[in-house]
């Protein structure tokens, strides 16, 4: 059973191995974006097992309308003040729109991302990406496959819309999903699909999955680290809880957070899809 105390108590560095494992014990895997040092300080302390530096920063940090202005350099610079500031969480960090149009192209913004301090990076696209994760999983490079709703292609899906509805969409996603993973993908991340899809993906890849506006049955769960601290400028999706609330601080706002996940009450029926 989870507890405060015992998340605290993690001294050892969350690997790709520890993910797997929570899989295998169907533990619930917790990950928040996070851009610096301070912040990711406190959710090392929170029990918060994976960090994501998300190209979601070109909104919450820089101010753009979406996430297509986010360079490279703007993903390495944030994900080595992260990495300075962690001390066990699992870090994963976005390849930025267009870094990774080419597979070679790819392994060499990959590579500077490793170097800033990730421990994995993350790729919007479906099984036209295969050969760049093989290509990096074949030079040590662990991926994480971002299917769904894509940011990056925003403007080629007319917006941000539910995907994978209808049985013809659902099904394309999981063989999507398969394609990655035979690949060399080692953890797919769904947004904004419905939460029945959510289970059959999930219990049909080997690898952990994580979800946001995914419903509940992934193996983890995911929040921009703004949104779920009640500090989002514009729309607040569906999807999202505000967790510094009942007079928390932000520390405490991060373990509800984890606890939550943890106990599998978050996301509810309320933050899913149909």
């Amino acid at each position: 059973m989870y507890s405060d105390s015992s998340q605290k108590k993690r001294t050892k560095p969350v690997t790709l191995s520890t993910l797997n494992q929570m899989k295998l014990d169907k533990e619930k895997i917790t990950c928040l974006t996070s851009y610096d040092a301070s912040f990711t300080h406190v959710m090392n302390v929170a029990g918060v097992d994976t960090i994501l530096v998300g190209d979601s920063l070109g909104m919450v940090i820089q101010g753009q309308d979406s996430t297509l202005p986010v360079t490279i350099e703007d993903m390495c610079y944030h994900t080595a003040a992260v990495k300075r500031g962690n001390t066990n969480a699992f870090i994963l960090a976005d390849m930025s729109f267009m870094s990774y149009s080419k597979p070679e192209q790819a392994l060499d913004n990959a590579a500077k991302l490793m170097q800033a301090g990730a421990n994995m990076v993350k790729l919007e696209g479906g099984s036209w990406l295969a050969d760049t994760v093989k290509l990096l999983s074949q030079r040590g490079i662990p991926v994480c496959a971002h299917l769904g709703l894509t940011p990056q292609s925003v403007h080629k899906l007319g917006g941000y819309k539910v995907q994978g509805k209808g049985q013809d969409a659902a099904d394309l996603l999981l063989q999507e999903s398969l394609d990655l993973v035979a690949a060399g993908a080692d953890i797919l991340l769904y947004e904004c699909i419905p939460t029945e899809l959510g289970k059959t993906l999930t219990d049909a890849v080997p690898v952990p999955t994580i979800g946001i506006g995914a419903g509940h049955h992934t193996d983890g769960q995911v929040l921009v680290m703004h949104d779920m601290l009640g500090i989002n400028l514009g729309h607040t999706p569906k999807f999202v809880k505000n967790f510094l609330t009942d007079g928390r601080n932000v520390t405490q706002a991060f373990e509800a957070y984890v606890a939550d996940v943890k106990a599998t009450t978050f996301p509810g029926p309320e933050h899913g899809f149909k």
